[in-house]
């Protein structure tokens, strides 16, 4: 294969693992343009192998991974790679994203896309090398079994004894809680993780442990001087702007927990609160004051939002919102040291730590209300290490927790204080004060992702401060957001790029008057969001404050706008859609916990709870999808996704 686009590397390898066999997987320029890279490339690739009767722990599931355009050349936060298959914890197929240096190697290696079918024989790790594939056994080289450091440094020693020390590669691996199919494991890359949906207990099934790649190819682009001249721009701009150039490098994710309390968004005793009162002792000012050793970024990033942290002698990557989130308030635990700990452990057994604490809380709640006898209490912490390493190696009570939380409540009771949607447990952002994200997380992809979700409390208080309760234009800015998130990872990129959307004045002067009357308006144009969803190519234009259009034309040579960007996202989002419904999912699938639909946060305030069919209606419409949530042949036709 081969390809006149720059940014691309022209290869996409299927390989199976039954029988060791690669070959190439064909891919057109013309698919490129339509599907561009990550996850949006992958999901036309499970569109057209699955049928809907494929089973995630089976040798039809495919794994893809996937790299952007944008990956290797150059362009801010473009190091990251996809994970996409079909997701043992929700059923549905899943993507998961990562950082690290994997992708880059993978476009090194001459590869764009990586397709892994049927199951190897025996436990092994695959090594690329340029053109190369080769199966090593993992029971051999003493993979197997190993928590996720020991694997990776192992595969180094290997790699550096037989290609010398000055050779980089890129490795993903799995721990303990994917070989032993925990449904929310995920795979490590360096301390970076793809970890949700359950990827790593895919890899797990398949007896693959990892893969490492090396090569010494290069990343051609469409006209080197602009794109080099434009991303030195774009640097510049991330760097000065307030949440990309500030907050995130001074805090990280973790500086959100202070923002959420203040909302009432923090999540709190597995949901049943909004705020926490010891919150300060959990917060990201406390972690980059007490115990932040220094940022770290991943490649070509000049964010460098990573915590690094000091774990029993080491020094660590440090817990994101997330984890301070959900192992602080979430199980009422103010200790923060435990969740460095906790968080590292987490790591290195390979397990998601968002499903992992909401599972957790939601045991603790059953216990506490009579449902499951399992000696676990809201603020009772010792023990919880040696509980985790029970569910990664499915030992006791771990066994039943290693399924999660929707799961064990079909078998306990509780659903209505499952915090979950699709299978997915909920990200830290208590929807009932951020009623958007809310919807995203019912009607999201992969289940309560709030990144798939469209991250609407970005403008619920997070970045912008509109009224968060109302469900006005919600769904209409829920799609906007959404396709253009989707379309940034489809490009290789980090979607913390997507932040300085928003240009620096709103989010510096929070009372000014131009931020004022924006927070005040937005409610009020949802139509006006409706038109550009529906007719985004009239947009044949550029926005400053949105670098991410030029760069990808600079790269690829494809014409690109503003518009063209938004279609693309679209039809990435909805081919996702179409692929699930084949699974099953309709209406009924995008639903909530009754505790954030039907209880109000505050008992005085009725409007506190999500008013989710209200916007889901509104949603549906929006996109073009019956109200069964189906999408429409019609829209199916505009998207150039049937003839």
């Amino acid at each position: 294969m081969s390809t006149s686009l720059g940014g691309y590397m022209g290869r996409v390898a299927l390989v199976d693992l039954t029988s060791g066999e690669v070959r190439d997987y064909p891919w057109t320029d013309e698919q490129r343009m339509l599907f561009i890279g990550g996850k949006i490339m992958a999901a036309k690739i499970l569109c057209d192998n699955f049928t809907g009767a494929e089973q995630p722990y089976s040798e039809e599931n495919l794994i893809v991974v996937t790299t952007g355009p944008l990956t290797g050349t150059g362009a801010p936060s473009s190091g990251r790679f996809n994970l996409s298959t079909l997701s043992p914890q929700t059923g549905y197929i899943t993507s998961s994203n990562c950082g690290g240096s994997f992708g880059y190697y993978l476009k090194k290696a001459g590869l764009d896309a990586l397709i892994l079918k049927g199951r190897c024989p025996r436990h092994s790790w695959l090594v690329i090398d340029n053109g190369r594939f080769t199966f090593r056994s993992a029971d051999d080289d003493g993979l197997w079994g190993t928590k996720v450091t020991d694997c990776q440094e192992r595969i180094e020693a290997l790699l550096t004894e037989a290609w010398g020390a000055r050779r980089g590669f890129g490795q993903m691996v799995i721990g303990p809680a994917g070989e032993n199919l925990v449904r929310y494991s995920g795979v490590i890359s360096g301390e970076r993780a793809a970890g949700r949906t359950g990827v790593g207990a895919v890899f797990g099934w398949k007896n693959l442990k990892g893969i490492a790649v090396t090569g010494n190819h290069t990343v051609r682009v469409y006209a080197p001087e602009k794109n080099t001249r434009w991303n030195a721009k774009w640097f510049d701009y991330l760097r000065r702007h307030p949440l990309t150039g500030n907050q995130l490098p001074r805090l990280g994710t973790a500086g959100l927990v202070s923002s959420m309390q203040m909302r009432g968004m923090l999540s709190t005793k597995n949901y049943n609160y909004g705020r926490y009162d010891d919150f300060e002792l959990v917060n990201g000012e406390t972690l980059a004051e007490e115990h932040n050793i220094v940022n770290k970024g991943c490649l070509t990033c000049p964010i460098k939002c990573a915590r690094t942290v000091n774990v029993g002698g080491r020094e660590v990557k440090g817990p994101e919102l997330e984890t301070l989130g959900l192992l602080g308030g979430g199980i009422l635990n103010n200790d923060l040291t435990k969740i460095l700990e906790w968080n590292n452990l987490l790591d290195e057994l390979g397990m998601d730590t968002i499903s992992c604490a909401s599972t957790v809380a939601w045991a603790m709640e059953a216990n506490e209300k009579g449902l499951w006898d399992n000696g676990l209490a809201f603020g009772q912490t010792e023990g919880l290490s040696a509980l985790f390493e029970d569910i990664a190696y499915r030992r006791g009570i771990g066994a039943e927790l290693a399924e999660g939380s929707k799961r064990l409540s079909e078998k306990y009771g509780g659903g209505d204080f499952a915090i979950q949607s699709k299978g997915l447990e909920l990200a830290a952002y208590e929807p009932r004060r951020a009623v958007g994200q809310g919807l995203g997380y019912a009607v999201s992809n992969r289940g309560g992702c709030h990144l798939n979700g469209g991250y609407l409390v970005i403008l619920e208080g997070l970045g912008l401060n509109t009224n968060a309760q109302t469900p006005h234009a919600k769904a209409d800015f829920t799609m906007m957001f959404q396709d253009l998130m989707e379309m940034i990872s489809a490009t290789g990129q980090c979607l913390f790029t997507s932040y300085a959307f928003f240009p620096g004045f709103l989010i510096t002067r929070p009372n000014g008057a131009v931020t004022r009357i924006a927070n005040a308006a937005i409610p009020f144009i949802g139509w006006a969001v409706r038109a550009i969803n529906r007719f985004p190519l009239a947009l044949a234009l550029h926005l400053p404050v949105f670098h991410h259009t030029r760069a990808l034309h600079y790269a690829t040579g494809m014409p690109m706008n503003f518009g063209r960007y938004m279609r693309c996202g679209e039809r990435g989002y909805t081919l996702e859609r179409w692929v699930d419904t084949r699974f099953g999912v309709s209406a009924k699938n995008d639903t909530l916990p009754k505790r954030l639909t039907d209880v109000p946060q505050d008992p005085k305030d009725p409007k506190t709870k999500v008013p989710l069919e209200q916007m889901k209606k509104t949603y549906y419409r929006a996109r073009g999808w019956d109200a069964d949530g189906i999408p429409t042949r019609r829209t199916l036709k505009k998207l150039k996704l049937i003839d």
